[in-house]
């Protein structure tokens, strides 16, 4: 059976991440959304989104496919009912199709054309960028439970403090020293060729990607989830990073989410609770305004090649586009177009030319290459986020 993730509704509520990537690469728990559904249905997908990101993420059509809302996560009896799918059958979660299984070739999903099998049982959906820290402890503890089924932890170093080693699981290539893993309230993943150093505080849920670093006397809070090749330091509570990101230093970061390729400069702070303890809002790519969050605690949304300097801080619910960079005194606006350059004292336009010049660098680091493919996709979103550039 040919799978394929498509991006739903909830495409434009999470941008900026989804300027960059489609829905179904998005992070959550351990695993991207792609990874959660591949692992699940025992078979590649590839992805219907916007054209622009076709490219490095191809769709791949036949005439019988069955075609999934990467916003919604998987389960166990989801995947079963999905690919038990018959020709012209679709699955509704709450009046929203979750998968359709189509002989035609067609670009969207029509509701009205399937015969329709309600799913009863609850889902989690990821509809705005804020559900990706406020949900992640529930699909942490899924994936957590995915990825260790059937499997044997490396043992715990005697120098470790553990708290309930039953929920730690530490993949053989990984590193870690001497520190304190508390995984009481959520379980704790240390992934291949991750290292933990001496000092670093971890309570769970917790998860650290493969080739990643949790930097000495780091105190960190569940749920978090730091993806791969990143480096991490201070304080962190309730994080998400995709991946390819640091924060390598002291500084406080909570209820937040970063892209890839995110650099935050030493001592850099954020709020995640209002003086008032209001309700956070946080801006809405959907809405052009402040959309409500529900939540108490919100704190910043930095989209990929985004970078700050020291020193820097960031207001409850911030939200910052794609390779924007923020530096100075003070406070910047909690709206932070993509390509910025500057901060509380006023912005300009990140010009194309150094945006390549860094994003070559940086991707070369890990040995990776900014290559055609990227360029363009950067190239676009520069044009799409012209609108937002009123400097």
């Amino acid at each position: 059976m040919n799978y394929i993730l498509f991006d739903g509704t909830s495409r434009n509520n999470l941008l900026p991440f989804t300027y960059t990537r489609p829905v179904a690469d998005i992070r959550i728990g351990i695993l991207t959304i792609r990874e959660k559904w591949e692992k699940m249905l025992g078979s590649k997908t590839s992805t219907l989104t916007k054209s622009y990101l076709q490219e490095k993420y191809p769709l791949v059509k036949t005439t019988d496919e069955i075609l999934i809302n990467a916003s919604y996560l998987p389960t166990q009896s989801l995947v079963e009912l999905v690919k038990n799918l018959k020709d012209n059958e679709a699955v509704y979660y709450q009046s929203e199709v979750v998968a359709v299984h189509t002989s035609d070739r067609q670009e969207e999903v029509h509701q009205k054309d399937y015969d329709k099998i309600d799913f009863n049982e609850e889902l989690l959906q990821i509809k705005n960028t804020w559900d990706i820290f406020s949900l992640n402890d529930q699909a942490l503890k899924a994936d957590f439970k995915l990825l260790t089924k059937g499997r044997k932890s490396a043992p715990i170093p005697v120098e470790v403090h553990a708290k309930n080693p039953d929920n730690i699981f530490i993949e053989d290539s990984a590193e870690v020293n001497v520190c304190s893993l508390n995984a009481e309230n959520g379980p704790i993943y240390i992934g291949r060729k991750a290292t933990i150093m001496e000092g670093s505080m971890i309570r769970g849920g917790f998860a650290l990607l493969e080739n990643s670093v949790v930097k000495m006397g780091a105190k960190i809070y569940g749920a978090t989830t730091i993806g791969p090749y990143s480096k991490v330091g201070g304080e962190l509570n309730n994080v998400v990073l995709f991946g390819y990101s640091n924060k390598g230093h002291d500084g406080f970061l909570g209820n937040s989410v970063i892209g890839e390729w995110c650099n935050l400069g030493a001592d850099t702070n954020n709020s995640n609770l209002k003086n008032n303890y209001a309700e956070v809002r946080l801006w809405s790519y959907e809405t052009q305004g402040f959309a409500k969050t529900g939540l108490q605690f919100c704190g910043l949304m930095m989209g990929d090649h985004s970078k700050c300097g020291i020193n820097t801080m960031f207001n409850t619910g911030t939200v910052i586009g794609v390779s924007a960079n923020i530096f100075g005194d003070g406070f910047p606006r909690n709206f932070i177009p993509s390509f910025s350059w500057g901060g509380a004292a006023g912005f300009s336009t990140y010009q194309m030319k150094k945006v390549k010049e860094v994003a070559q660098v940086v991707m070369s680091r890990r040995n990776l290459a900014f290559d055609a493919v990227e360029k363009r996709i950067l190239a676009h979103v520069f044009e799409l986020t012209k609108e937002f550039r009123h400097y």
